[in-house]
């Protein structure tokens, strides 16, 4: 792996652990994260030892605090739209191919809980904290807030944090449906590796095909969702580990899948 200046790569057997390294700006989003975010990941992508990626934030005070907003100042419209219609993190991560888990410590706000809900799975701390506070600064969510929060908590819940730009803590965040599961602060590394950790057992092929079909369900109407399901579907047939998953559960073992 390349070395980074904002981020950090770390392997831990299949599972990859990125972490935004900002800790003295609560890992707050700027210019140089997404350019380092994106070419990490794009490594990531074709690295086959590497089947679940978790993304982190440095420190327990926070995940990601938002965007730095000192590289607000002077932006313009047109600069602004560009650069959200350029390859963002926030998009690289949702369209990763491998499972993405958010491992959420502390502050949870903007543009960082944008980038947990580009992620397929959030895992967080009793001490996270979540908002979409754009609204105070006069401005709304640009990195898919309105977006994949509404389709992920609903309509109704998703005005009420972006509208009011209200903090809500980790107990709230997990009866909205933001997050999957919560735990002591002490235990959210070993308990999010140790998810990571099961999922990285299971077939790769297997695991992108589901991944893709259930990202495709709220993107399009249920006749074509279920078209491309069965599709995927028999593709599996097509592997090696679907054979493996037949046999071993046949001889009644623990399966070996590689990815082919």
């Amino acid at each position: 792996m390349s070395t980074y200046e904002t981020i950090t790569v770390e392997k831990h057997g299949a599972v990859a652990v990125l972490t935004i390294n900002r800790p003295d700006k609560l890992n707050a989003l700027n210019s140089n994260v997404h350019a380092e975010g994106v070419a990490a990941l794009d490594e990531l992508r074709k690295d086959d030892s590497v089947r679940v990626l978790v993304i982190t934030g440095s420190g327990p005070k926070s995940f990601i605090a938002g965007a730095d907003i000192s590289e607000f100042e002077g932006m313009t419209p047109v600069t602004q739209r560009n650069q959200f219609y350029e390859k963002t993190l926030f998009n690289t991560i949702d369209a990763f191919p491998k499972p993405v888990i958010a491992m959420i410590n502390g502050f949870c706000l903007g543009g960082g809980n944008e980038l947990a809900l580009a992620c397929d799975i959030r895992i967080c701390s009793e001490n996270a904290r979540f908002s979409q506070p754009e609204i105070n600064l006069g401005i709304m969510p640009g990195g898919g807030g309105t977006q994949r929060l509404t389709r992920l908590i609903g309509e109704g819940r998703a005005m009420e944090m972006i509208l009011s730009g209200d903090m809500i803590d980790a107990a709230t965040a997990n009866k909205f449906g933001l997050v999957n599961h919560v735990f002591p602060a002490e235990e959210l590394v070993e308990k999010t590796m140790e998810f990571a950790g099961k999922i990285a057992e299971k077939a790769p092929i297997a695991l992108q095909l589901s991944k893709e079909a259930v990202k495709f369900a709220s993107r399009s109407n249920l006749d074509e969702g279920l078209r491309r399901e069965v599709d995927l579907f028999a593709i599996c047939f097509s592997t090696e580990d679907k054979q493996e998953g037949v046999s071993a559960f046949l001889e009644k073992r623990k399966p070996v899948f590689k990815g082919r």
